[in-house]
């Protein structure tokens, strides 16, 4: 049964979604090549700490770092390495924050490009790949409405990625509930397995962390050595966008713009 959030409740939500939004989004602007993915991870570490808050991965047994980065062909769970960034890579940053006893959850990913080239170019297959992801989270929020289904949320995710776009929504991760837990009921799918009204209805004080899990090529994946890491089993790229959105009478609340 999903965990229905109190007004007070979403409004913590919202607070320690904002504190996760402004470290994000500082650390994707400082991407770039020659830094290393352990860099990108004390940044984020640092800058949740400062802003009075708590690396809520470092609270789930057994895992020690603030962040989860895929590189390339690495779908989800990636363990920050001393891997250098080089210029076309493309890499996921999941960061999660813990605040006043609620998580908040969200992920983006670019290619890396460097600042010095200005020269315009036509849309490569790697800008129209992420395009893709950025545009089915986007319409997958939209539907994220009082009275609708997981399952409206599912099928504009799968529409967009696999029939409009041929790419492949990954089967074995999905997105999630969440609050004072991490990973919460109910379980948000990015593709459909039975009819939509027979997937949970959308209901005012639910909070949601929204992904769009989803390769290039086939949606088989691999779990490394490591026991965490997951990647792509044909060793195609790999795309991950997320956000954390309450459900509310007027409409979707983006915990994590």
């Amino acid at each position: 049964m999903s965990s229905i959030k109190t007004p007070r409740e979403v409004k913590i939500m919202q607070e320690g979604g904002k504190i996760l939004s402004e470290v994000l989004w500082e650390v994707i602007d400082s991407i770039k090549p020659g830094i290393t993915e352990f860099d990108i991870e004390k940044l984020a570490d640092r800058l949740i700490r400062e802003k009075g808050a708590e690396p809520a991965f470092k609270r789930v047994e057994g895992y020690k770092y603030a962040t989860c980065i895929s590189t390339n062909s690495i779908v989800v769970h990636g363990i920050p390495s001393d891997y250098i960034l080089q210029q076309g890579d493309v890499v996921g940053v999941d960061c999660g924050v813990f605040y006043k006893g609620f998580n908040t959850d969200m992920a983006e990913t670019i290619q890396v490009k460097s600042s010095k080239l200005k020269v315009k170019s036509s849309k490569t297959e790697i800008d129209r790949f992420l395009e893709t992801g950025r545009r089915a989270l986007e319409e997958a929020l939209k539907v994220a409405v009082v009275g609708n289904y997981i399952g409206h949320i599912s099928k504009t995710i799968q529409d967009i990625v696999e029939k409009k776009n041929n790419y492949s929504v990954v089967r074995a991760l999905i997105g999630h509930g969440v609050g004072k837990k991490l990973h919460e009921a109910p379980e948000v799918p990015g593709y459909l397995t039975k009819k939509i009204e027979k997937t949970p209805r959308l209901t005012p004080g639910m909070t949601i962390a929204i992904e769009v899990i989803y390769n290039m090529g086939s949606s088989e994946v691999v779990i490394g050595k490591d026991g965490w890491t997951i990647a792509s089993k044909d060793g195609l790229l790999s795309g991950l966008f997320e956000r954390t959105v309450a459900i509310t009478d007027k409409g979707p609340m983006i915990l994590t713009v």
